[in-house]
């Protein structure tokens, strides 16, 4: 039987130009704009072996002249960078009143908005609403939706990988056809991915936020609706039906259970925690608030007051605290978090006030005793995730696929 080795030969080249090709590409995303002499330097190309890869990335149309750099010892440097056109993909976040759409360009700038509003009851036509919305996005991109490589929505839900439908989403119409993905990636002619909205919440931690550096944590979104993420081993945990995270449904002590309402009633962690219920609570401790976030950032305010009217929004807030510390306390027991990281409207609203009463009646609860910290990410989380997610799946087949099929040449 002949050697494996001996089989892998003629392929070798080819694997070393790609190998090179992704390591200087990757090196131009996260520098920005070099020389042919600093390209070479980090990444350990000779000279030779760089010109030729330059000339290789300029030929597939991965790699632009930027100019040159002068005032230098030596001759001028040409400058290089990565050409922003290679490809442009598009993040949704969808809610049931509208939905947001951001495009950006494979270096991950973001080059237009928009805001497409979905009113009503009735689901209407999910494709002509999510076409609507990347549409705009690229109208304002200066693109057009012929140009994106791969569109990824964010939704209050998640697909189950055996079936194709979305679930736990009942609260958005439409949305619940067979082959969601398949359907909308028919439509808009584009590769559609779908992740639930706080995993991609997580991924934007895991890049940008407070959970950078931590292989497992736990993230925990409250403000109408209450939902966590689970990142272990670095890896983001969907579970077999893609539902892991969906605490607004655990049954909890305190709370009624599904048994006891119906599964479509109010029941679980979001009837203990979630927005309604917190904003009943806080009106028994005798404050108010329009919304979750406002209530919240109210009681807050008060608590810095003395007298009885601090002393009731100390109260409230630290019954708040115990909710939260319920739900998330058998989530750290069975998962064992480095850190556990807390978001959404209500949650910032009760910024480092709400996040350190979280952290002590957490610790009263469980052995493991894991940070709690809040968020910091600006922004949308969400399409913030959701574009992160479009563009590392869109890099890995541009810059390898691209870089293998039409880019040839020595290594």
């Amino acid at each position: 039987m002949p050697s494996t080795n001996t089989d892998a030969r003629p392929g070798r080249p080819q694997l070393l130009r790609e190998i090179n090709d992704r390591a200087a590409l990757r090196v131009m995303l996260e520098r920005g704009p070099l020389t042919r002499p600093e390209l070479g330097a980090l990444t350990g190309l000779s000279k030779p072996t760089a010109s030729q890869l330059l000339a290789r990335l300029r030929s597939a149309g991965l790699v632009v002249l930027d100019g040159v750099r002068e005032g230098l010892p030596g001759r001028t440097a040409e400058l290089y960078r990565i050409n922003p056109a290679a490809a442009h993909v598009a993040a949704l976040d969808v809610t049931r009143t509208r939905i947001a759409a951001s495009v950006a360009d494979i270096t991950g700038a973001v080059l237009g908005d928009h805001l497409h509003p979905t009113p009503g009851r009735s689901g209407g036509d999910v494709v002509a609403k999510v076409r609507a919305a990347v549409e705009g996005a690229c109208l304002r991109a200066g693109v057009t939706s012929d140009d994106l490589h791969r569109v990824v929505i964010g939704i209050q839900g998640a697909v189950d990988p055996a079936t194709a439908r979305l679930g736990y989403a009942a609260h958005i119409p439409g949305w619940h056809i067979p082959d969601l993905a398949g359907t909308l990636r028919e439509g808009l002619g584009v590769p559609v991915d779908i992740e639930n909205d706080v995993n991609l919440v997580a991924l934007t931690e895991r890049s940008h936020g407070v959970a950078r550096g931590h292989a497992d944590f736990v993230l925990l979104w409250a403000d109408e609706g209450i939902g966590a993420a689970l990142v272990l081993g670095g890896r983001l945990h969907r579970g077999a039906t893609g539902g892991a995270g969906e605490v607004g449904y655990m049954p909890i002590a305190g709370a009624p259970t599904a048994k006891e309402t119906g599964k479509r009633g109010d029941h679980g962690f979001q009837a203990l925690a979630g927005g309604p219920a917190v904003l009943r609570m806080l009106r028994s401790h005798g404050l108010r608030g329009g919304d979750p976030s406002r209530a919240v950032r109210a009681a807050v305010r008060d608590a810095a007051r003395e007298g009885e009217r601090g002393e009731r929004a100390c109260r409230a807030l630290r019954e708040l605290a115990a909710r939260l510390a319920v739900g998330l306390a058998p989530i750290v027991a069975v998962a064992d978090p480095e850190i556990v990281v807390l978001t959404g409207g209500m949650l910032l609203a009760g910024g480092d006030v709400l996040s350190a009463l979280v952290e002590e009646e957490l610790h009263a609860l469980t052995l493991p005793r894991p940070p709690v910290r809040l968020s910091a990410v600006e922004g949308s989380p969400v399409l913030t995730g959701a574009l992160g997610l479009a563009l590392s799946v869109t890099r890995e087949e541009v810059f390898g696929s691209t870089v293998s099929t039409r880019a040839a040449g020595p290594a």
